[in-house]
């Protein structure tokens, strides 16, 4: 009898101790992970939104920018570049788009997560308008064309030739209040 109630007083436990893993891995984590990239520049994490200054552009000099796009495990969507790379001249603005098709039966809500390779170069990578800077809702079934303009900014060291921008959509639909009401 006394094994019986040592063993779900540590199960209660247990229990516990995995909910406030989960919790801590998805409440504190990120932001942690943002702060920790932002301080050290690891991380290949891009930045917000860029105002653009006019700048002149290097026709001397090409940058393949490469464009990859995956989902979260949990992600059911479609979602891929319509071009999956570019030749710019640093100092261009240029436009692609991506792809997402919500492929169930319900509305959904989703959040871009980009990153850059070589991760020292996302200081060089200026986006002026993104659909990561904002929620994606999608109605069941819906398709969207998400657009990316950006600038490879003309002090990028002579040495990289070539960037690759990636981006993970994840599924936030239980985070935000209304999928619906983002609809609208």
């Amino acid at each position: 009898m006394e094994a019986n109630r040592s063993n779900r007083t540590l199960l209660g436990q247990l229990l516990l101790l995995a909910a406030g893993m989960f919790a801590f891995a998805i409440f504190v984590m990120p932001p942690l992970y943002d702060l920790f990239c932002e301080i050290t520049g690891l991380g290949g994490k891009t930045k917000g939104v860029y105002e653009a200054v006019e700048v002149k552009i290097d026709t001397s000099r090409e940058v393949e920018v490469q464009f990859l796009a995956s989902n979260n495990e949990s992600m059911p969507w479609v979602f891929q570049p319509t071009e999956h790379h570019v030749v710019v001249h640093p100092g261009e603005a240029r436009k692609v788009t991506f792809f997402a098709h919500n492929t169930t039966g319900r509305d959904m809500v989703a959040q871009a997560i980009p990153s850059m390779v070589p991760n020292n170069t996302a200081d060089y990578f200026h986006k002026t308008e993104c659909f990561c800077f904002n929620n994606q809702p999608l109605a069941a079934g819906e398709k969207a064309e998400l657009d990316l303009i950006f600038i490879v900014d003309p002090d990028l060291p002579a040495s990289v030739n070539s960037l690759t921008l990636s981006y993970t959509l994840f599924d936030i639909t239980d985070s935000v209040s209304s999928p619906v009401a983002q609809l609208q």
